[in-house]
């Protein structure tokens, strides 16, 4: 029987891990088929059929009856991007708990950004990535950025050694950058809404690497269910659109 993946690391420090799982794509068909006072024992081709429908034309709710909860450990500026789907969401119940550093006093850990991993300001829009930037550049702002973390370490650690509260302490870390851990549960619905805007071509760069492994844990418990909401596949170089927008469109939800 083969091994299903619980765990995929992510960026140079970071993972997802899938915790917990309610129900698999026959949750999601017998949900549909209650309407019609009918249940399936089995999947076979038709329950296929019945999901690609469902997504294909909008119908959405069955795929709140089947459950996921995951274990990130993300960069903050990744963290905060992805609560939005929780705050924001007006179809879904989703549950967030994150590690608090007013509690926690583990050596904080920072992404590091190695010298070709810079990229450029885009031309032609207010967000995104262009280009790497060149490599001397991107050496200076490595060095930079590291001096910049053990600089602020060490005023960290001083304000606790001086009597400071942990609570305090904590604003001397540069934030954007220091790995949290938090539990995210949510249906399938909105997992599959997740991926749908963060797995885009414009996407941050980061979070989606997160995406494409939150997809991968959540396509090996519900094959056929999640493929009705979003691709299970990498677009090919071909599909990609030539050029990105200049702006997300108002109301949209991946800035």
């Amino acid at each position: 029987m083969t091994q299903l993946p619980d765990r995929i690391p992510v960026l140079d420090h970071g993972y997802v891990r899938l915790v917990d799982v309610m129900g698999d794509d026959l949750t999601v068909v017998n949900a549909a088929k209650v309407s019609f006072d009918k249940e399936a024992s089995r999947f076979g081709s038709a329950e296929e059929r019945l999901l690609a429908f469902l997504g294909r034309e909008g119908h959405t709710s069955p795929f709140r009856h089947a459950v996921l909860s995951f274990e990130i450990y993300a960069p903050l500026m990744v963290a905060r991007q992805w609560w939005k789907y929780v705050v924001g969401s007006d179809h879904t119940m989703e549950a967030w708990n994150e590690s608090s550093r007013r509690y926690v006093t583990e050596e904080p850990t920072f992404l590091a950004i190695q010298p070709d991993g810079w990229r450029s300001a885009p031309q032609n829009r207010k967000q995104g990535s262009g280009e790497p930037l060149p490599a001397d550049v991107g050496q200076r702002l490595s060095a930079d950025l590291a001096a910049h973390y053990a600089r602020s370490l060490e005023l960290y650690e001083a304000a606790i050694a001086a009597g400071a509260a942990v609570e305090q302490a904590r604003v001397f870390l540069p934030a954007y950058a220091m790995y949290v851990r938090w539990r995210w549960t949510a249906s399938l619905q909105a997992v599959g809404h997740f991926l749908d805007q963060r797995l885009a071509d414009d996407a941050q760069r980061e979070i989606a690497a997160y995406a494409r492994a939150v997809r991968t844990l959540a396509a090996a418990r519900f094959p056929h269910a999640l493929a009705a909401l979003v691709s299970l596949s990498e677009p090919s170089a071909e599909a990609r659109p030539a050029a990105e927008p200049d702006a997300v469109a108002p109301g949209a939800e991946r800035p």
